[in-house]
């Protein structure tokens, strides 16, 4: 079977470009192609400061590292691929640009990601990276000692509330709604927690502030009051956008639209895998993305190997 590549990686988030360190080591051709930067979510972290044994480090020169470590071992990398359509479904696997090239492969591996939900309110963009976050295991120790806020009402939200509560000297919960979402476990241990408080059944103005956050604007839904909470950051927990419309019909996703697959990350399709942010899974981080990436890579080396 004669085709383009091995390997067609999806993504080059850190599962991907690890999955492509792995395979190209394993000495097979193996294209990463990207829709836009290398390194996805990971390059819009200022600092990384969790990575086991790299000293903080910006999210841009982590992934940087990565590419160059994929490049080195003889992977093909393609950033800004614009893509037409996909075709998993055969023996072949294959991939049209929107230039009319065709590029095949033996088998892929899904590593497309995703995206926090945001809330699409006036000072969003301009402060994400500059007081907001997305990511409280990421972020949290940068605001020691300093207010915070964080909006949303599930699980998460109030899981990393309280886990915030180890770092922030005050953390105003911000939910649009007058309930929680959440368990009725965590609901009693963050209305417990003496560092919380609540402003129930709001919606997010705007943010504001000079070079860095300052404060968060919210309304009252039922009396219109307006709110200026003072905050050095706002963690947004309001759920999660998988990076996979490109995937309908192609692969077994679930209700959320992540990518369902067994402990070896492979697929509903025989010779596709998917790893990192794009699939089914708790737990979101560079380090569970990279593992992702190593697994999915040695599956799909396994399935060449068993396809000969």
């Amino acid at each position: 079977m004669e085709t383009d590549y091995d390997i067609l990686i999806l993504g080059g988030g850190p599962a991907g470009l690890t999955a492509g360190i792995y395979a190209a080591r394993a000495r097979r051709r193996v294209l990463i192609l990207d829709t836009g930067t290398l390194g996805g979510q990971t390059v819009l972290t200022h600092a990384v400061a969790n990575y086991p044994g790299v000293p903080t480090t910006t999210g841009r020169e982590l992934s940087q590292a990565m590419a160059q470590q994929a490049r080195d071992f003889g992977c093909e990398i393609k950033a800004f691929a614009r893509i037409a359509s996909l075709d998993l479904s055969g023996e072949v696997k294959s991939v049209t640009l929107k230039n009319g090239t065709r590029l095949t492969a033996r088998a892929a591996i899904i590593a497309t990601g995703g995206v926090p939900r945001t809330l699409g309110v006036d000072g969003e963009d301009r402060f994400t990276g500059h007081g907001i976050s997305y990511c409280a295991t990421c972020d949290g120790d940068f605001f020691t000692g300093l207010p915070i806020a964080v909006v949303g009402g599930g699980n998460s939200a109030l899981e990393e509330a309280v886990s915030l509560g180890r770092y922030a000297s005050h953390i105003t919960v911000i939910h649009e709604f007058d309930h929680f979402q959440a368990e009725p476990y965590i609901v009693a241990e963050a209305t417990a927690n003496p560092r919380i408080s609540f402003l129930m059944n709001q919606r997010v103005l705007g943010f504001g502030g000079d070079s860095a956050l300052q404060w968060v604007r919210t309304a009252d839904k039922a009396t219109g009051e307006v709110h200026e909470v003072p905050v050095d950051g706002c963690f947004v927990f309001i759920g999660y956008v998988p990076n996979s419309a490109a995937l309908a019909g192609q692969v077994e996703m679930n209700g959320r639209g992540e990518v369902v697959t067994d402990e070896s990350l492979r697929t509903s399709v025989p010779g596709v895998f998917a790893a990192g942010d794009v699939r089914a899974t708790r737990v979101r981080q560079v380090t569970t993305a990279v593992a992702d990436g190593t697994v999915a890579a040695l599956s799909a080396l396994d399935y060449l190997k068993s396809a000969q």
